[in-house]
């Protein structure tokens, strides 16, 4: 038999509760099988209580790395042998990667967003006026990445108060930018400067495909980027409306494919075969 014969797949994953319905599955294989690496990719239901073991079990099995989603994101970084920088600052870990029998955890959703706004919306973070809408995970990781992305100004807008302004405390304490907190207890009127807006909140995910954020969307102007972390349907309400008063709409669904491409690239070695991973996505939300 040729020594070069080798039928052992190199794993990755996802660990979470539920999994069932988690797409990044699709576009992983869809770039493994581009690119003819024999790797898979587990949506593998790990229930809170047992992300010890199971993380135990990803050193055991070798696994090359690992998604993180709810409720182990943060949970995780205990069994970690080091956090990245920015993954510190968020205090939460969407990727592990391994480096020999090293498992370093790394936070994807906001390089993925920056990958977005830079090559699909074409326009720096740097020097930019933003504002985000919530104040959740998504908020949390696209916020610290803008802000380590030399954005000037960062202005977040939440509806529980503590949690608004402890992330924009965050930001303004430990990266070059400046940020505030705006209470969000009504239709909130985007301010005239804005560069950019972030829906980073679950408004308008599937089922509830009609819902949009509670904005004065007549504040909305054609000089401004206007962004949506929901992949499912990418084209939201929010996004049709801020299109309608001209200004440049990004969806969810680049920012998820590049996350997922930034994952690949550190588990792989390879550079992920983006256009390949981003039709597979686009065919699970648009049959």
């Amino acid at each position: 038999m040729s020594p070069e014969v080798n039928y052992k797949a190199e794993l990755v994953g996802v660990f979470g509760h539920p999994v069932a319905e988690n797409p990044t599955i699709v576009m992983q294989e869809a770039g493994f099988r581009e690119l003819g690496l024999n790797w898979r990719y587990l949506n593998i239901e790990v229930y809170p209580q047992d992300l010890a073991a199971a993380m135990q079990g990803l050193r055991a099995m070798n696994m090359q790395g690992i998604n993180l989603t709810i409720p182990h994101k943060v949970e995780v970084l205990k069994y970690l042998d080091e956090v990245a920088g920015d993954a510190k600052l968020m205090g939460a870990v969407n990727t592990v990667r391994r480096e020999g029998d090293r498992l370093i955890g790394e936070n994807t959703d906001g390089k993925g967003f920056i990958r977005a706004l830079r090559d699909d919306a074409q326009i720096d973070p740097a020097g930019q006026r933003v504002v985000i809408l919530g104040a959740g995970g998504a908020a949390r990781a696209i916020g610290v990445e803008l802000a380590l992305a030399q954005a000037a100004h960062i202005t977040i807008v939440n509806r529980t108060v503590q949690r608004g302004q402890d992330l924009a405390t965050l930001i303004s304490e430990n990266t070059p930018a400046q940020a505030n907190f705006a209470l969000w207890d009504g239709p909130y009127a985007v301010p005239s400067e804005t560069n950019i807006l972030v829906n980073a909140t679950s408004i308008g995910l599937y089922p509830d495909i009609t819902a949009k954020p509670e904005l004065d969307y007549d504040t909305i102007t054609a000089g401004m980027v206007v962004c949506d972390v929901i992949p499912n349907p990418p084209r939201t309400p929010f996004l049709q409306a801020a299109e309608t008063r001209g200004a440049r709409a990004l969806d969810g669904l680049g920012m998820l494919v590049y996350q997922g491409a930034i994952a690949f690239k550190m588990w792989t070695g390879f550079d992920a075969p983006v256009e390949v991973m981003h039709r597979a996505l686009a065919e699970v939300f648009n049959p």
